[in-house]
């Protein structure tokens, strides 16, 4: 169950995190955005990690921190961009394949799975999907910029799906800090320091709220996801991909973007496989 609950936790914070990005990236940019959502979840996780102490760090285990690191730092960069020009109702969608890339990857490496949870994990992914289809007879379907966005959003899941894999590597044998700690300090490094030297990062007044809440719910979403991957990395994968059904449910209320027919049946199918997945794990 911890599995389950804590995929779930991790989804609704990366909901949060996916709307804030979404309404920041069009004030300030992808790059100054994520350089200052870096900096907010280094901040937010250093005391945690002084409060322990450094622990042993084998080659393996340096290999998936650099991968978890690197991998979510593109992947957050790729999807604030697809934001910055899509629709949170398409492109959340699109980024939480990120789940079933993750599961994938563990079933792979041998992590075993029950034929019935597969096969709701199968269901809850084809959810996932089904909710963020949308159909709008003002969009141009080969518009440049929802193709782009689209492009970034695909980019956006692979990378994240490698960094979640290699995240619940690293949780397994070392501290959560330690877990959520790369993705921080490799975007500090590699985005916030060089913006902040060459004077071109910019947070506005207007724009701060939304880095603050995306960089704390970013760490915060991790943090769950480490802990329910102990537990089973394929379930809590999947269940943490969640997030773009509940971003496209409040992308509608908050932001007025329409949901079709077909995105309603997509939430329908990962309220059901959640239902149907938690009684199998009981």
């Amino acid at each position: 169950m911890i599995a389950i609950f804590g995929g779930l936790g991790a989804a609704s914070v990366f909901a949060i995190a996916t709307l804030s990005a979404s309404r920041g990236t069009r004030l300030i940019g992808p790059r100054s955005f994520l350089a200052g959502a870096m900096l907010v979840g280094l901040v937010a996780t250093l005391p945690a990690v002084a409060a322990r102490s450094v622990p042993h760090i084998g080659g393996v285990d340096a290999g998936w921190l650099v991968l978890s690191g690197c991998g979510n730092v593109t992947g957050l960069l790729c999807a604030y961009a697809a934001l910055r020009l899509g629709k949170v109702g398409i492109v959340a969608p699109v980024v939480s394949t990120e789940g079933a890339i993750a599961a994938v990857l563990a079933v792979v490496a041998g992590e075993g799975i029950s034929p019935g949870a597969g096969a709701t994990l199968g269901v809850i992914a084809c959810g996932i999907l089904l909710a963020g289809v949308t159909r709008d007879a003002d969009e141009v379907p080969a518009d440049p910029a929802r193709v782009r966005a689209l492009a970034f959003a695909i980019a956006a899941a692979l990378a994240f799906g490698a960094s979640l894999y290699a995240t619940a590597r690293v949780g397994a044998s070392l501290p959560v800090a330690w877990a959520v700690l790369p993705a921080r300090a490799v975007g500090v490094a590699a985005v916030t320091l060089p913006l902040a030297l060459s004077r071109r990062l910019t947070i506005t007044r207007q724009a701060l709220p939304f880095v603050v809440l995306a960089g704390l719910c970013e760490a915060a979403g991790f943090a769950l996801f480490t802990v329910a991957s102990r537990h089973g990395i394929a379930v809590s994968a999947v269940l943490a991909s969640q997030f773009a059904a509940i971003a496209a449910v409040a992308a509608y209320l908050l932001f007025g973007e329409r949901l079709a027919r077909v995105q309603l049946a997509g939430v329908a199918s990962i309220v059901v496989g959640v239902a149907i997945l938690s009684a199998l794990q009981v």
